[in-house]
């Protein structure tokens, strides 16, 4: 049995997370962890994440539970991370990371964590999607220097970030295997008089609205033909799955900064 922690347990990702370390048999839920002070301390988790009572109460005090924790799970804000990574840097446990819209200082966090514990980071920790960038980087192989690439992705009307993490990380997916910078070729908006379009740019176009989970789309697009490599998303349990299956394996590793590709073995 693997015992997992939970980061902004009362936020909508750390809800999920609850049901789906709930549905696991080979993990258990130790620590629900909310920032000092929150309204949520004391409630059951169980009726946070709307399943009945469990018998596990949200907490403040997230040392108390710290010696019965193997692997924590952040998916929480960027403002928040560093302190995350601090306490399980002192605690000296694992983390899966899949909170977005890093700045660079944050990156360097968590890449200095990385050196004490293990840490998975993702942008997205669905296995479809993961699947997905390496089909982005075969599809880059066979068409890149001759189709023209966009990007457009699709989420909830309370996403703080665009383009999305997952957005990102496809473009950066296709960049790598061409060779280029994606700081150098990114578009992330066009209007007006804009030109010709130069066939090394990677477009991106992001779409806010409703409760949209996640729909993300690359476009290589050819005189005569394209491709479309899309993937929909139809429930954030896929993510939240996808965390747990990250912080299982992620229980017995050495220190070092993993990615999801690493997880499945891709």
């Amino acid at each position: 049995m693997i015992n997992l922690g939970i980061f902004g347990a009362n936020g909508r990702m750390g809800r999920v997370l609850i049901e789906a370390i709930d549905e696991q048999t080979s993990t258990e839920l130790t620590l629900a962890a909310v920032r000092s002070g929150s309204d949520w301390t004391g409630m059951d988790v169980g009726e946070l994440a709307g399943i009945g009572q469990r018998g596990l109460t949200v907490t403040d005090q997230w040392d108390s539970a710290a010696d019965n924790v193997d692997v924590m799970i952040d998916f929480t804000l960027p403002e928040a991370l560093e302190q995350n990574l601090a306490w399980c840097v002192q605690h000296q446990k694992p983390v899966v990371i899949g909170t977005t819209g890093l700045n660079e200082q944050q990156k360097q966090a968590l890449e200095a964590a990385a050196k004490q514990v293990p840490v998975v980071f993702a942008a997205n920790m669905s296995v479809g999607v993961n699947l997905l960038l390496n089909l982005l980087k075969q599809t880059a192989r066979v068409m890149g220097e001759t189709a023209d690439i966009e990007i457009w992705e699709a989420h909830h009307r309370y996403k703080k970030d665009a383009p999305s993490g997952t957005a990102v990380a496809m473009g950066e997916a296709i960049a790598d295997e061409l060779g280029r910078d994606l700081k150098d070729c990114a578009v992330y908006g066009r209007e007006g008089h804009t030109g010709e379009r130069p066939q090394k740019e990677i477009g991106f176009a992001t779409i806010r609205g409703g409760d949209i989970v996640g729909e993300h789309t690359a476009l290589f697009a050819e005189l005569g033909e394209r491709i479309e490599l899309t993937h929909k998303a139809s429930s954030r349990l896929t993510f939240a799955k996808g965390a747990v299956r990250a912080a299982r394996w992620l229980s017995d590793k050495p220190s070092g900064l993993y990615s999801m590709q690493d997880v499945l073995g891709l």
